[in-house]
């Protein structure tokens, strides 16, 4: 295998991802996995992947990339040889391909991390001392729980995008002097609506108070610009966005990254260490991203992050958010023509909202529907409460303690909601197959015990 091409020679090997992501027209994007078959009633049938919102698939463009690296991986920032200055120019041109696709600002800094969970642990260490929280009790458990410890304020779950604001703008009226930071998702995981980001971030600003985006959700199916959303950070993980696992961004604002304690303390995130004349270790920090990037980074994780985001620029946001609201268009029209099914909403039908739909089904537990979609059908989707235990309960009321599949009381699987999610690698196919399965498993009901 010849070297990835060499192209920008102002660095020793500057890496030139691929050629523009070929987008099939109208159609999928190509990702791994479109032709796996699984077992489904007396045989196997292709996978009908339709749990997006928990792990996309990865695209098959990202895979090449990061398998055409592979043999040229080398460590990073610690070395002379040729490979290592390779994979260091590849991880911080990585970083500025992520600063490019979030619309960062100049001052900003990109760090990497291992998720959207771990991006706001990392956020939550370095907020500054007396730093009151601001969350919407609807978020999901990224967002509701790392702030344990510290002052918080709980907001209600909003039932329109007006009440939201209306909400925050209250709690901040109200709140003491102080830095505040508040912590909002974009799109939400169980019912896949839109957020009032910017206008949440104008009363934020307006109240002297930072924005953090969860943007988990909403980076995957919608451009996500942190300078015109006016937000001071935001969180996503590349398992979400076509990448494969164990990588994710915090991207924002450097001054309160720059002067707190390293997330993580070691190698990389040290300038220089002595050992004092008590005998005591010190340390000097690095002042850039790498203060929280301690030990040796995840390069391929950044590469593949890197290579998703350059992918669903080429392919284009406009159609790719045309595509999906097609398919969600089909799939709700056809849930809306089952009656026992009750589709799950916070702001309402009109609202706008990505590729994730949750609902109930009247007589089935979620864990038997979905599980029969499965073992009948090779169709995969989510059942639960979808890290999201309060806006479930919340969204839920009486069918939260609905009695269990055998008449009993409840067993863990049971409580929460059916969650179908897609994006730019479903093919149209897909929603309707589910939508043939569900019609046939409500014509017959469920197997009981």
């Amino acid at each position: 295998m010849s070297a990835p091409t060499v192209a920008a020679p102002a660095t020793p090997a500057a890496v030139t991802l691929r050629p523009p992501v070929e987008t099939g027209g109208d159609g999928p994007l190509p990702v791994l996995g479109a032709d796996v078959r699984v077992p489904a009633g007396a045989g196997t049938r292709t996978y009908a992947a339709l749990d997006y919102a928990a792990s996309a698939p990865v695209l098959r463009r990202v895979w090449e990339d990061v398998a055409e690296y592979a043999p040229w991986y080398g460590s990073v920032h610690r070395g002379a040889g040729h490979l290592s200055q390779l994979s260091t120019d590849l991880f911080e041109r990585s970083r500025a391909t992520v600063a490019d696709f979030l619309g960062c600002r100049p001052d900003d800094d990109v760090v990497f991390t291992r998720s959207t969970t771990d991006s706001l642990a990392l956020l939550a260490a370095v907020l500054p001392a007396g730093t009151r929280v601001f969350v919407f009790a609807s978020e999901h458990h990224a967002v509701l729980l790392p702030w344990r410890g510290r002052a918080v304020t709980w907001l209600d779950v909003p039932r329109s995008p007006q009440e939201a604001v209306a909400l925050l703008d209250h709690a901040l009226d109200g709140a003491p002097e102080g830095p505040k930071l508040v912590c909002v998702t974009g799109a939400s995981n169980v019912t896949g609506e839109l957020w009032p980001v910017a206008e949440l971030a104008a009363v934020a600003h307006r109240h002297g108070a930072r924005i953090a985006l969860d943007a988990a959700q909403l980076a995957p199916h919608h451009p996500v610009d942190i300078g015109a959303l006016d937000v001071d950070y935001a969180a996503f993980s590349g398992h979400k966005l076509y990448a494969p696992f164990g990588a994710g961004v915090l991207a924002g604002r450097a001054d309160w990254l720059r002067e707190a304690e390293p997330y993580l303390a070691g190698g990389g995130a040290s300038r220089s260490v002595v050992r004092g004349a008590d005998g005591t270790v010190g340390a000097r920090w690095h002042t850039s991203a790498a203060r929280h990037e301690a030990g040796s980074p995840n390069v391929i994780g950044a590469y593949a992050i890197a290579s998703a985001c350059r992918a669903l620029t080429e392919a284009g946001a406009d159609r790719l958010v045309a595509r999906e609201q097609r398919l969600l268009d089909r799939l709700r029209a056809g849930l809306a023509r089952l009656p026992q099914v009750r589709v799950l909403s916070l702001f309402g039908a009109d609202a706008p909202r990505v590729g994730v739909v949750s609902f109930t089904v009247s007589g089935w537990s979620c864990r038997e529907f979905a599980t029969a979609l499965a073992d009948e059908y090779g169709i995969g989707v989510r059942d639960g409460l979808f890290c999201a235990h309060p806006l479930l309960r919340a969204l839920l009321g009486a069918d939260a303690v609905a009695p269990g599949a055998c008449g009993g009381a409840p067993e863990e699987g049971e409580l929460g909601a059916v969650r179908v999610s897609f994006g730019a690698g479903t093919p149209c196919g897909h929603i309707d197959r589910f939508l043939t399965a569900a019609e046939e498993l409500l014509r017959r009901g469920p197997s009981r015990c």
